[in-house]
């Protein structure tokens, strides 16, 4: 959190910076756009799906364990635009986006022969995300603006496994089963670029889940986790009209 409190510090700083320097020019490109109440588009993105994770204290059943990685892996998303000028400058933005994420969460054991045994976990997941955000956005520089969005998500996992069956497969067979709906902030920012025929964004937005997403089995890859989160990066290309 101090990360992103710091990220969003510096951008409104920079966008105030920009927002001084807009008298110098003169708008071209959809000179109007900003008096319609409402804009609808698509967006296309690169995420790279992580998780923030909590370990239980030391104990009989965890004392093997030597460390659990996770290595993001590569996702994109497709969504719909719908935005609602409050004012010129301040957006309500709808998002529904249909999001392809991948994690990898690699296991380490310690063996009685005090050498390393080590498991990878693949945790795929096909997100119905429904983000509320607003936004921010400076006045324009001629064909140019920057602008900050903050809110709130809520995720359903279309790809959810919760109810495969863990208990009596084998280690090789067994899955990290995360539960179905999730939720949680979104902050970021980006740029506008008004074109002749439609305004292109450019946007980087982080996504930090607020629940505890684990479905304990009590297996040697979950009992060793107390709390599983989402965390996302994402980036993404919006196109307005």
């Amino acid at each position: 959190m101090k990360k992103i409190t710091v990220i969003a510090v510096l951008l409104v700083i920079a966008f105030s910076s920009f927002g001084q320097r807009r008298n110098s020019v003169t708008l071209k490109n959809l000179q109007n756009f900003d008096k319609a109440k409402f804009h609808f588009g698509f967006i296309l993105g690169y995420n790279k799906a992580d998780f923030f994770i909590e370990q239980k204290p030391n104990n009989i059943a965890t004392d093997s364990l030597l460390g659990i990685n996770i290595l993001s892996k590569p996702g994109f998303n497709l969504g719909i635009v719908s935005s609602w000028n409050i004012t010129p400058l301040l957006k309500l933005r709808f998002l529904p986006t249909l999001s392809f994420q991948e994690r990898h969460m690699n296991y380490s054991f310690l063996t009685e022969s005090d050498s390393s045994l080590n498991w990878n976990k693949k945790v795929e997941s096909t997100f119905l995300d429904f983000p509320l955000l607003i936004k921010m956005r400076t006045e324009r520089i001629n064909n140019f603006a920057a602008y900050i969005v903050a809110g709130g998500k809520f995720g359903l996992d279309m790809q959810s496994n919760k109810d495969v069956e863990n208990m009596n497969a084998t280690l090789d067979e067994q899955i990290i089963k995360i539960t179905k709906p999730d939720y949680g902030i979104e902050i970021g920012g980006g740029f506008d670029f008004f074109l002749e025929y439609f305004k292109f964004g450019l946007e980087l937005r982080m996504g930090v889940g607020m629940k505890n997403i684990l479905i304990q089995e009590n297996t040697i890859f979950s009992n060793p986790i107390d709390k599983l989160r989402s965390k996302v990066w994402t980036v993404s290309m919006t196109f307005e009209g």
